[in-house]
């Protein structure tokens, strides 16, 4: 109550803040988000769901820096689908239905639902093996005549 009165009345004492730990800034540099993985599921979940969106945790997979975004934990028996080796992963990753399933050192799975990689383009994890298969885009005469006159 005190501290409120001296507020209102203009007389709270003021101190000024360190410059020093002022900023988050060395937190969020991407540098700094590489996952390590060694360590138990639940530390790679909290690491992944802790950068997600800014700056983003990331790993090397085929020599290429992917980050992750989106994971939970995965209670469940080992689902099916294709080995993905990564880089300092003590098994490689499963690429699923559902996503990309990675473990812990204790044994335990985390699901991560989608990749960015270093151009910028996020795909879901699910199609990672299918990413480079793109559809070129046919357009009909009138879509063609649409887009002149929207361009």
């Amino acid at each position: 109550v005190e501290a409120v009165h001296l507020i209102a009345d203009g007389k709270a004492p003021r101190i000024p803040q360190p410059k020093e730990g002022a900023t988050y800034e060395g937190i969020q540099r991407k540098e700094n988000a590489e996952i390590s993985w060694d360590q138990p599921a639940a530390a790679l979940h909290n690491w992944i769901r802790g950068h997600d969106k800014v700056p983003g945790a990331w790993t090397t997979i085929n020599g290429q820096v992917v980050t992750f975004y989106g994971s939970s934990l995965l209670d469940a028996s080992v689902p099916a689908g294709q080995e993905l080796t990564i880089k300092g992963a003590s098994r490689p990753g499963l690429v699923t239905k559902n996503g990309l399933v990675v473990f812990g050192n204790d044994g335990k799975m985390v699901l991560v639902r989608n990749l960015q990689f270093e151009d910028g383009k996020m795909i879901p994890a699910s199609k990672y093996f299918s990413a480079d298969e793109t559809a070129a885009l046919e357009l009909t005469e009138e879509e063609k005549k649409m887009a002149e006159d929207i361009r």
